[in-house]
């Protein structure tokens, strides 16, 4: 557990350098010209590693709920609006706002399909986490 919990926080710590190093990017050209960039990039990355270890192609397109394929647009949508967002409000800001959506979201999505677990828990969870972030600006004004 200890491995997944330390995968998950590298992962959270690429995110916050990825929308530095886009929004960077996106000073010098647009939000748009960032994404673009990091998509075609990424791509490129992840097409090297995955025809070396395998998993490039799906077994069975057909199979794929033609939903799931929508995680692209998601994804592009979320890299050009964070570009966008650093430079207009900060990278700890968009980070505290990334973070309360996805959390609000998650516990939400783990209610509906009725994911294990203790649901007034990650209800009172967020709404702790929610808290602390908006006490934390408080002090700005």
């Amino acid at each position: 557990m200890l491995g997944y919990a330390a995968l998950a926080f590298l992962a959270g710590v690429l995110v916050i350098l990825s929308r530095q190093v886009n929004g960077r990017l996106s000073l010098s050209t647009s939000a748009m010209h960032s994404s673009l960039w990091n998509h075609l990039v990424g791509m490129i990355a992840l097409s090297v590693v995955a025809l070396f270890l395998g998993g490039l192609f799906p077994q069975d397109p057909a199979a794929i709920p033609y939903w799931a394929w929508a995680g692209g647009t998601v994804g592009v949508i979320f890299i050009a609006a964070s570009s966008w967002l650093v430079v207009q409000i900060g990278a700890a800001q968009t980070a505290l706002l990334i973070i309360a959506g996805q959390m609000v979201f998650g516990v939400a999505l783990d209610l509906w399909l009725g994911a294990p677990g203790n649901p007034l828990a990650r209800i009172a969870g967020v709404a702790l986490i929610l808290a602390g972030m908006w006490f934390s600006r408080q002090g700005r004004r």
